[in-house]
């Protein structure tokens, strides 16, 4: 039986969550080169690997932050995720969003807020990895425990690893880049000869020589 990383990597590629162009590489809003787009939002719409990632997710989190007494998704993307496995998990669950309302009661953190508890985040995507720490942060100040992050895929970027180390983040994602480059080259997504040329590009972002 194939192993989580491997099925949650064929699924995003088969949905088309994810894509691979190292021949045509796709421009990040920081003017970065990038062979890979990821939109896990994808996930969503198709049950059976809605599932996949929902109970992988909720396995995260009894397999590495048992004590969890509140799910907290990040807004927009995990929030949806987070819904679903609070539900699997039987948990309460909230919300931060990415600045705190003009309106109402100006709240950030949408839901009770999880003071004393012990959180566990929920993240679609791990890049450079700052949203999630801004998130983590909102919770620490409203004194949240935040036990850690759970989310969907990693790109692995020094950077976001560099920035979890340092703000004394934990991550487990169900998949990860170089494994979705593996299946990709497997399945023919790619060819062969491009995953140095991709995994290039994971080791220094800024680099645009990767394309050479």
């Amino acid at each position: 039986m194939e192993n989580i990383k491997v099925t949650v990597a064929k699924n995003l590629l088969k949905i088309k969550a994810v894509f691979l162009k190292p021949n045509d590489p796709f421009t990040w809003a920081s003017g970065i080169k990038s062979p890979i787009y990821c939109d896990n939002r994808l996930t969503l719409s198709y049950p059976d690997v809605r599932d996949v990632v929902e109970d992988g997710l909720a396995e995260i989190i009894k397999t590495y932050y048992p004590d969890v007494e509140v799910i907290m998704g990040t807004s927009t993307a995990g929030i949806a995720h987070a819904a679903y496995v609070s539900k699997i998990l039987n948990l309460p669950m909230g919300y931060v969003r990415g600045g705190a309302k003009d309106h109402g009661r100006g709240n950030q953190i949408e839901g009770v807020v999880p003071e004393g508890k012990k959180v566990v985040v929920i993240e679609d995507l791990i890049s450079t990895a700052g949203s999630s720490i801004e998130v983590v942060n909102v919770l620490r100040e409203a004194n949240a425990i935040v036990l850690g992050i759970a989310s969907i895929f990693t790109y692995g970027l020094q950077k976001g690893i560099d920035r979890l180390k340092d703000a004394n983040v934990i991550n487990h994602s169900l998949s990860d880049f170089e494994t979705l480059v593996e299946v990709a080259a497997k399945e023919n997504y790619i060819s062969k000869d491009d995953i140095n040329k991709i995994l290039k590009f994971q080791k220094n972002p800024n680099d645009p020589s990767w394309m050479e």
